[in-house]
């Protein structure tokens, strides 16, 4: 279940607010200008589906979320708890960073948790198959896939050398429960 924690920066156990509710979820990242949608996700992807299969059973939602954003190209990412370079890559993500480029992403399965660090908050979206955020380009945020990953997202950008990323050196990352603790919270 999607679900948004929002933290004080000084208290990353602290919750002030949790919510379950999509409305809710929307509603308080539209205040710090995050979009956050839940469509209905098409029929379950196989397992071997390719990224050309992914972007055909999402052609629509493609083309809609290009054309009203400005975007000029997508991937599309999945990853699987038998991914030899899950280490790694939650390593990665799990920094502080900012692009610049709008983080637009659709989860089509599974699941995934960012965390944004807006004025003195962190707000935790856990997003789940059906969920799609739009982080604005140098919003400073995280992203945990969790150490058994399974997501498939579809991401766009204006740039065409997609998914690029400046590094902030920050320590907040490490404070502030990680995925598997906002999934627990979420159920």
């Amino acid at each position: 279940m999607s679900s948004l924690s929002i933290y004080p920066l000084s208290a990353p156990e602290q919750p002030l607010l949790r919510t379950l509710r999509a409305e809710d979820i929307a509603a308080e990242l539209a205040k710090i200008g995050v979009s956050f949608e839940r469509w209905t996700p098409r029929a379950p992807l196989p397992r071997d589906a390719d990224d050309d299969a992914v972007r055909a059973a999402y052609a629509e939602d493609i083309a809609r979320i290009g054309a009203a954003n400005g975007y000029a190209s997508i991937d599309v990412v999945r990853l699987f708890p038998d991914n030899p370079q899950r280490d790694e890559l939650r390593a990665k993500f799990l920094a502080e960073h900012t692009h610049d480029d709008d983080e637009a992403r659709f989860f089509a399965e599974g699941r995934g948790a960012f965390y944004l660090h807006v004025d003195a908050r962190v707000f935790a979206v856990l997003c789940e198959a059906g969920d799609f955020i739009r982080v604005p380009k140098n919003t400073l945020h995280w992203f945990d896939m969790g150490p058994q990953p399974h997501f498939t997202a579809i991401r766009w950008f204006t740039r065409a050398d997609g998914w690029v990323a400046q590094f902030t050196g920050s320590p907040y990352s490490e404070l502030f429960p990680r995925f598997e603790r906002l999934a627990e919270s979420a159920l």
